[in-house]
């Protein structure tokens, strides 16, 4: 007499794969709203008065509150003790709150009301290096109403990053885990793609011109994400009761004391300073970059938004082949040096070749070439660090690992945003108009992040042949 044995959800892969869409489309609309003020910077600057050190603290803002109130610590505790299910539903309706507070910043309702008087008087800090807060003064009552929405949101997305981590190792451990981190990643970063489109456009383009259009966009969008966690969530209760389990780890449950094992452990630090080298050369060059190319190659908004439109889509296209080559065949620990050397490569190029060749034919073929590299580059992240960190964690942890990497990573995003913010104003006295900037210094930095992740990327991969962590190794197990 043969006993039935029942499929569990997550080893169907139209469900599983279904699972993951709905996690993607949430980071997708994620991605779109991180990114939907970074094409519109010339127009902050003229109808809202944010100059380059405003523009920096607000687009730092976003990671405020999960470095220096840990917030992202405790997202990682919350998600190991409550699930995924749970921690998805609160990251999108913190995502959603603090969207709607960034939309009303920039928007008409704001000019000339008490929140705007409020806001002139609130935090007037001196632009000193020990300022470590968003806030300066002099800064425009928008910038930091705005600051204060993205930063609410940051808590959410960045919530979201760890949760949606988490539950694609909970449907594809063993399975397509790489490709399926890859093309969640791909999904995310075709966001971006369509704000450096879509948001000059909304603004720019429909009259009157309005940089507020595109922001409320994206809070609809929001909106919409929030609906899919929702959905997702059904999926994961119904996978959990199958399983037989109302958490992660029944028998062996997480603890926050076993923290330690994370903070005591060579290779989990040089996977997390990876992370945040790797990220803090990309997502505030990201905030930059269609200004860096008006500068460089003297086009418009719309112009640059083209040309930097090949970043994430390319990186889209590529993360998936990239993932499924990891899954199938291993080196990635050898993929993450070749990230960092393609980086190298693209920023030197971007401080101290394109500049050369401003007004040339010559230059948007370069300025072309050197963000399909540095796409390339960055889809070698997802695709090889991720899906490393279950092989280096236990899996009652893995929550807390993704939330430790990611406070870290933070870290480097808060300050660099700021960093080249005041490179910009020290290497361009008296310059006024946005489309005059020379960036050869801020991508010099960026280079330098590039020179250091490699340097890590080689420890790693040594730390790997010696321990035998399986960094090097095929993600899919083989029955």
């Amino acid at each position: 007499m043969s006993e039935k044995v029942t499929k569990l959800l997550k080893d169907i892969p139209a469900v599983r794969w279904t699972a993951l869409i709905l996690l993607a489309i949430a980071m997708f609309f994620g991605y779109i709203f991180m990114d939907v003020l970074s094409p519109l910077q010339e127009l902050l600057k003229t109808d809202r008065g944010w100059g380059p050190d405003a523009y920096g603290r607000y687009a730092g803002s976003e990671t405020f509150l999960n470095v220096f109130i840990f917030f992202l610590i405790f997202a990682g505790i919350i998600l190991d003790k409550m699930g995924v299910r749970f921690t998805a539903i609160l990251s999108g309706s913190v995502m959603l709150f603090g969207a709607a507070i960034n939309y009303y910043a920039v928007s008409a309702a704001f000019i000339g009301s008490a929140a705007e008087n409020a806001m002139n008087h609130f935090m007037n800090l001196p632009l000193k290096w020990w300022n470590i807060t968003p806030f300066f003064d002099g800064m425009p009552a928008s910038a930091k109403m705005s600051a204060i929405g993205f930063m609410i949101f940051g808590c959410g997305v960045e919530m979201a990053g760890i949760t949606v981590s988490r539950g694609i190792v909970k449907w594809f451990k063993g399975k397509e885990l790489a490709l399926a981190m890859g093309i969640e990643m791909a999904i995310a970063r075709i966001g971006v793609a369509v704000v450096f489109l879509g948001s000059p456009y909304l603004a720019a383009k429909i009259e009157p011109v309005d940089v507020s259009r595109p922001v409320a966009a994206a809070v609809l969008l929001l909106a919409i994400g929030l609906i899919s966690l929702i959905a997702y969530s059904f999926m994961d209760k119904k996978l959990e009761i199958q399983m037989g389990e109302s958490g992660e780890e029944k028998d062996d449950p997480f603890k926050v004391r076993d923290l330690k094992l994370l903070f005591t452990s060579k290779v989990f630090w040089l996977v997390a300073l990876l992370c945040v080298l790797y990220y803090s050369a990309i997502f505030p060059f990201q905030k930059y970059a269609n200004n860096m190319l008006q500068c460089n190659l003297g086009y418009t908004a719309d112009q640059a938004g083209r040309v930097f439109f090949v970043f994430p889509l390319g990186a889209a296209a590529i993360t998936p082949f990239l993932g499924n080559f990891l899954d199938k065949k291993g080196k990635g620990a050898s993929m993450l040096m070749l990230g960092a050397l393609l980086m190298i490569g693209c920023h030197l190029v971007f401080a101290l070749v394109l500049p050369s060749t401003k007004g040339t034919p010559i230059a948007p073929v370069i300025a072309y070439a050197s963000i399909i590299l540095l796409g390339i580059s960055f889809s070698l992240v997802p695709a090889a660090l991720w899906p490393s960190v279950p092989k280096l964690v236990d899996n009652k942890l893995l929550g807390s690992a993704y939330a430790v990497i990611f406070w870290i990573q933070n870290i480097g995003l808060y300050a660099f945003p700021i960093i080249i913010g005041a490179a910009l104003r020290a290497t361009n006295p008296g310059v006024e108009n946005p489309l005059e900037y020379n960036y050869t210094v801020p991508m010099l930095i960026f280079a330098s992040l590039g020179v250091l992740a490699l340097i890590f990327g080689i420890m790693l991969k040594a730390e790997d042949k010696k321990k035998g962590y399986g960094l090097e190794l095929p993600n899919i197990k083989q029955e």
